[in-house]
């Protein structure tokens, strides 16, 4: 494994519009696939489309969807919005099958993601939140194996 790898950092401003989670899956895709991580790309679209989604569902601001390789190589993805609240604590599987059409997205970053969190932070000179995950991953660009945040 390297010592350093590669690092970047992109940040998406998006107006609150519900095609945001689109322009901002395909923005990632097209990220991940041009710095080769092409193996993460399913998996962070559905992050980032639950982490925009609820941005955008549940405030009435701007947003931002940022991703970034660390020196480490794992590859962040988060969400802002001008909520200051935090979210609700994600719902266990046994609980999302209970669950109607909302409150599924922590669940899945819970499950899917290695690490996920969340910290107040301010944009815009709005007060809000950074609500993020972290997808680990080896040399070649895919996931680094089994998903240490699914328990």
């Amino acid at each position: 494994m390297p010592e350093s790898w590669e690092t970047w950092d992109y940040t998406l401003y998006i107006p609150n519009d519900l095609r945001a989670a689109a322009i901002s899956r395909r923005t990632l895709r097209l990220i991940l696939t041009m710095h080769g991580l092409i193996g993460l790309v399913d998996t962070a679209e559905l992050l980032a489309t639950e982490l925009v989604s609820n941005a955008v569902r549940h405030t009435k601001g701007p947003a931002a969807l940022r991703v970034r390789r660390t020196p480490e190589g794992a590859v962040w993805i988060g969400a802002w919005d001008t909520d200051p609240a935090p979210p609700e604590p994600p719902p266990t599987f046994d609980q999302v099958a209970e669950l109607e059409e909302e409150g599924r997205g922590l669940a899945l970053i819970r499950a899917c993601a290695d690490y996920w969190g969340w910290q107040p932070s301010a944009r815009f000179g709005n007060r809000g939140k950074y609500v993020w995950c972290e997808l680990a991953v080896v040399q070649d660009g895919t996931p680094e194996g089994p998903v240490r945040g699914a328990a």
